[in-house]
């Protein structure tokens, strides 16, 4: 049978993988008693926490939906993988190297569109555009990105790249690596034409956009060459790991900075991204080509362990206990009408919400975040937020 993974091996990799750290990634978890951990259930919405976590048996189980398990069923549940596929994942991450049953083997590379099989195809991708950004074609996107003051650190930081303009560059490279078309058009990497298939990414400047795992799950792509007839950004298309209304650029690199502050600033764009983390902004995130939603908000929730135990109780100062989010679009019309939109999900969130907008219409990234310059917004003891120029 494919993929029967030796028993001892399984029960390696589920001493190993600490389910507190695992669950820590998805859920902001609090001290709840001896020996247990308590959080916001990641797989039902909820407003009181009755998610508890048990690291020193290994266990989680929620009261209020009242599924539990262990650490491989936790990452079954959370990813949609099947059993073997979780138990590849932790042991990669974990260091153990797996053996299979006599006639067997592992899964990866087996089904074309496997989770394993589509992460090691994003991983490859994301090599390739980071080298090709130091090419000699590469010199548009270097451009690009130093007259917005990103130097090369920045771009290695966030993994910037280019995609080179032919058409079939990356697809002969992941080729060459034992990618079937299969794996590729299940990954979004590439586009179905009469011809066949080609690079969905064409001379353009590219971000890769990871999951709170810091796994590459797809990227964002922006347009350089005004004979480029496409859209001005295009974003990988939905995959079985994409989904985009549940995709915050940025998540990976400030989870931990959320969860520690209590708080969660939403901006607009891969650069704004870069120019709030560059300056000391690390709890920045955001969308990916799409609108702030109800799915984006059960993410914030969960990162910032967003309950009615905490929020609810208001300092004398008139700031939240629940943690604080912060909208912070560009300036523009549009982007007024975004983060008015975004700030429309208010009564979802415990927390205090707050919109930002730079009074002259400028981007966030256009606005001091570079250079160790502090950001534009500012906000008074009560709580209130304005904008400052």
């Amino acid at each position: 049978m494919a993929g029967l993974i030796k028993r001892e091996d399984v029960e390696t990799v589920r001493a190993r993988a600490r389910i507190d750290e695992i669950v820590g990634e998805h859920v902001a978890l609090r001290p709840a008693g001896v020996d247990s951990l308590k959080g916001l259930c990641p797989f039902h919405d909820e407003r009181t926490p009755s998610f508890h976590v048990r690291p020193q048996i290994g266990r989680w189980h929620c009261f209020g939906c009242n599924e539990g398990g262990d650490v491989i069923s936790f990452v079954q549940k959370l990813d949609g993988l099947g059993f073997t596929e979780a138990v590849e994942y932790l042991a990669a991450r974990t260091g153990v190297q797996l053996r299979y049953e006599e006639g067997s083997g592992p899964r990866r590379g087996v089904d074309a569109g496997s989770r394993q099989r589509l992460l090691d195809a994003h991983r490859v991708a994301a090599q390739f555009y980071a080298e090709q950004l130091t090419s000699p074609e590469g010199a548009v996107a270097r451009e690009f990105l130093a007259e917005r003051s990103f130097d090369r650190g920045a771009a290695e930081q966030f993994g910037v790249g280019f995609a080179p303009t032919g058409w079939d560059a990356l697809l002969r490279h992941l080729r060459g690596r034992g990618f079937t078309e299969g794996e590729l058009t299940a990954s979004g990497l590439v586009s179905q034409g009469q011809r066949g298939i080609y690079d969905r990414f064409r001379g353009r400047l590219i971000w890769p956009i990871r999951d709170v795992t810091g796994e590459t799950i797809g990227f964002g792509a922006r347009r350089l060459f005004e004979d480029d007839q496409g859209p001005k950004y295009l974003n990988t298309p939905e995959t079985a790991l994409y989904k985009k209304s549940q995709v915050l650029y940025g998540i990976d690199l400030a989870r931990r900075e959320i969860a520690k502050h209590r708080q969660i600033v939403v901006v607009e764009g891969y650069t704004d991204v870069m120019a709030a983390h560059l300056s000391g902004v690390t709890t920045a995130v955001a969308t990916c080509g799409t609108a702030f939603g109800e799915d984006h908000v059960r993410v914030v929730r969960r990162m910032l362990g967003d309950t009615s135990a905490r929020a609810g109780v208001q300092l004398s100062s008139g700031a939240s206990l629940g943690g604080e989010v912060i909208f912070t679009f560009d300036g523009d019309a549009a982007g007024q009408k975004a983060a008015l939109r975004a700030f429309g999900e208010d009564q979802r969130f415990f927390a205090q919400t707050f919109v930002a907008i730079e009074a002259q219409g400028l981007d966030p990234a256009s606005c001091g975040w570079l250079a160790g310059r502090k950001p534009w917004w500012t906000w008074s003891p009560g709580g209130s937020r304005s904008s400052s120029s």
